[in-house]
């Protein structure tokens, strides 16, 4: 009987130690905090409206900044902006050619110049011939009266070119003001016309989309969503009493399941530290998981290809 009771404690003990290690080979690395791998995302809507003529693009499919993927019609904003710059050139048609209308006063002038020049060298030969007794007062007299005629005249022809060139500026800005709302019109329908081009706006994934070519596009709709995988954003949840343990642009280690008995490691970067505490996500487990109030924290962790949007991991301080 003895021999049994011995014999029984021996199995115990030995069933006892197996369990622990067992439980102890089983039981996976400490870690801090668990969070959930999120992305930036980036839904891209339509900015004009119309029917979509082309989209090609796929969900998963790879995209560069600027990859034009598709065009919006564009026919009635094409036809609106050849309807404007014709109005444009029959404005411009009607604007006052300055430069002809006022040539005439500029030939007279240019004359009349010639003439005073003249006479000015004339009336130096005399001053100098008076010099010498070989020239009387009254040649003098007269090219001095004909220089001061001509002169009169050079004035008042100025005075013409100045008034009708004046007359022409005032018609040119009327003209001008015309123009200028026309301009401004064909600016935004460039603008529209650009915006007819669907154009990749970062270099990402695509993860949904959700227009497809010959429906209609509506400004705001959204046409696809897409997201840059290759730096994923981890957000895991502390308590206040881990605080101290860590700061911003500290590096960290997050885990993720690679088998049922492994683990993956990643190195991270802490980005941002909630300024304020919230409550616990119900889907997510804290050191002291009787904590009802955490801090969140992002972690910046860049993706080789393990890591995809929604995977749970377990952050680890360094």
């Amino acid at each position: 009987m003895l021999t049994m009771k011995l014999l029984w404690r021996t199995l115990t003990g030995w069933a006892v130690v197996s369990g622990l290690l067992f439980s102890c080979q089983n039981k996976g690395p400490e870690f801090d905090a668990s969070g959930v791998f999120e992305a930036e995302e980036i839904m891209v809507p339509a900015e004009v409206s119309g029917i979509i003529e082309k989209l090609n693009m796929e969900e998963g499919q790879t995209l560069e900044v600027g990859e034009v993927l598709g065009y919006i019609d564009s026919t009635q904003l094409y036809l609106k902006k050849k309807q404007l710059m014709a109005q444009l050139g029959a404005i411009d048609s009607r604007l006052p050619q300055i430069a002809v209308q006022t040539a005439t006063f500029k030939k007279q002038i240019l004359v009349i110049e010639s003439q005073i020049a003249s006479l000015d060298k004339e009336k130096r030969r005399i001053i100098h011939l008076l010099k010498v007794d070989a020239a009387v007062p009254k040649q003098l007299d007269d090219i001095n009266g004909q220089l001061e005629v001509l002169e009169r005249q050079l004035g008042v022809i100025q005075q013409q070119d100045l008034a009708q060139k004046s007359v022409l500026s005032t018609q040119t800005k009327g003209f001008q003001s015309e123009k200028n709302p026309l301009v401004v019109q064909i600016e935004q329908l460039n603008d529209q016309l650009r915006k007819c081009l669907l154009i990749s706006p970062i270099s990402g994934t695509v993860l949904t989309k959700y227009a497809y070519a010959k429906e209609m596009a509506v400004p705001g709709k959204t046409l696809y969503k897409m997201a840059n995988l290759n730096t994923l954003v981890f957000r895991a949840y502390i308590t206040g009493d881990q605080l101290p343990q860590i700061k911003l642009n500290q590096k960290v280690t997050v885990l993720t399941d690679s088998t049922k008995e492994s683990y993956s490691s990643h190195t991270g970067i802490v980005t941002w530290i909630s300024s304020k505490a919230e409550f616990t996500p119900k889907t997510i487990q804290t050191k002291d998981e009787r904590a009802n109030r955490v801090y969140a924290v992002k972690v910046l962790v860049e993706n080789e290809g393990q890591l995809k949007i929604g995977m749970y991991g377990d952050l680890k301080f360094q």
